[in-house]
């Protein structure tokens, strides 16, 4: 495959990582925006809200079911074809959504469009951190990580602005439109500024070129064990803080979705504050380490003063949302660091997997948790998760480690870092 290895300019980085934002912006309203219909489904297209709800979670299995597939594609054949590919299939799927539901074909068709619209859209997530590692030096790595990591919130705020509105006000079909025109953006995007960045590099750290990373060591298998845990107070608190604003202390939608709003923008911006953190302290690790000791004491205290009805529980329910998000372009940028261009896309897949099928089984679980014992004891258990999770971060990996070559089955030291402007490595 050719490669562009001339290193782009500052400017041409930041239209990359902008294009990677729009693409991930892409499968986020692919994947969320039909949990967006739910209310006008329910109320104008006769579901129940069982059946509404079990029809929004089709796009998100479609993703769970592609997204290694799509990592080990982007290890082969490298980014900018593969996020070409899946974008244009994405244009399509949600295009098919909106004219199913336009033509009146059913749901049954539109839960299989939105199956495919989630499969297709898989490929951004992964393809945006290789771009990151690729081509941003690594004291700006972490930075632009968490500038990336931004994409979620964005897309999740874009659709909660417009889905409820244009459905409510015009019907299902106009409220699908959204993933369309986003996906539609992202492509363009990607298409106009996105280039391969070199993949002749050996890993960041301690892994050469052709060396399974899951067997050079423990650090990935690691790193996603406390991504999975750390996972769990995060959605527990974007999927349950609405109820217990307007259920439990009876505040009015207005004001509960004006808090809920703001915690996202800080926590969008605690994601950046997160990665510039590790690019000064020259680790990716040690800030996740005080993240998750943070994480637990947050939701500690908000249970606390949740069960002694004090008014400062919103305060710290604020504080608690920001640095229980704040790990995530860390583990990310960790991750493609260490696992090198010829594995990170499935490695950054398996992060993602992970992360997916722990918040599908914590939501029901805190349901009927809040269900049987109330807010306050579904936060003290919410608490552990972050500090089970404490001990598991790993060590930063340093040049020139010894890991196991796969193939001999001798040790072999990973190469000594580079300084090309294109794609430095890490001292950690």
């Amino acid at each position: 495959m050719d490669e562009d290895t001339t290193a782009p300019s500052v400017t041409r980085r930041w239209a990359m990582l902008v294009a990677s934002i729009l693409g991930a912006m892409s499968t986020t309203c692919a994947v969320s925006g039909a949990g967006f219909l739910i209310p006008v489904l329910h109320t104008d297209g006769g579901l129940s809200l069982a059946a509404a709800s079990t029809l929004a979670t089709f796009p998100t299995i479609g993703l769970m079911l592609t997204i290694i597939p799509w990592g080990a594609a982007l290890d082969r054949f490298g980014e900018r074809s593969i996020l070409l590919i899946s974008l244009s299939a994405t244009v399509v799927a949600t295009a098919g959504a909106a004219a199913a539901s336009a033509a009146g074909l059913g749901y049954g068709v539109i839960a299989a469009t939105l199956l495919l619209g989630g499969m297709v859209s898989a490929a951004t997530n992964g393809a945006s951190g290789r771009i990151v590692v690729g081509w941003f030096p690594p004291r700006g790595r972490g930075t632009a990580m968490g500038v990336r990591q931004t994409a979620q919130p964005l897309g999740i705020g874009l659709c909660a602005l417009t889905i409820p509105v244009l459905s409510a006000d015009h019907g299902v079909t106009v409220g699908l439109y959204v993933p369309v025109v986003m996906s539609v953006v992202g492509l363009i995007a990607v298409a106009v500024t996105v280039i391969d960045p070199p993949r002749s590099a050996a890993a960041e750290h301690g892994v050469e070129p052709g060396v399974n990373p899951y067997r050079a060591s423990s650090f990935l298998p690691r790193v996603h064990a406390v991504s999975v845990l750390l996972v769990i107070p995060q959605s527990m608190l974007w999927t349950f803080v609405p109820a217990w604003l307007i259920v439990a202390h009876h505040w009015s939608p207005g004001p509960a979705g004006v808090l809920v709003t703001v915690s996202q923008i800080l926590g969008a911006a605690g994601r950046i504050a997160a990665g510039r953190w590790s690019d000064v302290w020259g680790s990716r690790m040690k800030p996740i380490r005080v993240i998750a000791l943070g994480a637990g004491i947050a939701s500690a205290a908000l249970a606390v003063t949740d069960w002694l009805s004090s008014p400062a529980a919103a305060v710290i329910m604020v504080f608690a949302t920001v640095i229980t998000v704040a790990d995530n372009g860390l583990a990310f940028t960790g991750i493609a660091e260490y696992a090198g261009p010829r594995w990170s896309g499935r490695a950054l897949a398996i992060q993602n997997t992970g992360q997916y099928l722990a918040t599908s089984a914590a939501t029901p679980t805190f349901g009927a948790l809040i269900g049987a014992t109330g807010f306050p004891a579904a936060f003290l258990v919410m608490a552990l998760a972050p500090l089970v999770a404490l001990p598991l971060v790993p060590s930063d990996p340093q040049p020139g480690e010894k890991v196991l070559d796969p193939v001999v089955g001798h040790p072999t030291t990973s190469s000594p870092a580079t300084s090309s402007p294109g794609r430095g490595e890490d001292h950690h």
